[in-house]
């Protein structure tokens, strides 16, 4: 099958908006920790889970640049339109992450599966 430019297009997208969500997942998460200690005067049990709302951002960060990596190798498609799907959901990047799908499911012929 000929190469094309469709899955390093997708995976670069998808690596770009995971790069994205993994930034601001990691900036929430510090500035939540350190909420109450800015913050003294408030009741420290409302504030004090708003560090846990960066870990979602994280982890779909972290699957947007797996499936990413496997776009451009054009490996393992399930995984590659995975971690698209992941990019669509961090919200900074949606855009990014809606061409990472579209690049991805054109390009399906053009990926490796791996053996069974």
């Amino acid at each position: 099958m000929r190469k094309t430019w469709k899955p390093v297009v997708g995976g670069v997208c998808g690596i770009v908006a995971g790069a994205i969500g993994v930034i601001a997942g990691t900036a929430i998460s510090i500035y939540g920790g350190w909420w109450t200690m800015l913050m003294p005067h408030t009741n420290p049990w409302m504030f004090s889970n708003i560090g846990m709302l960066g870990v979602p951002l994280l982890v779909l960060g972290v699957v947007a640049i797996v499936g990413g990596i496997f776009a451009i190798r054009a490996r393992l498609w399930g995984l590659a339109l995975a971690g698209s799907i992941c990019a669509v959901l961090i919200l900074p990047a949606f855009l990014l992450g809606v061409l990472s799908v579209v690049f991805v499911a054109i390009a399906r012929s053009e990926f490796n599966q791996a053996a069974a």
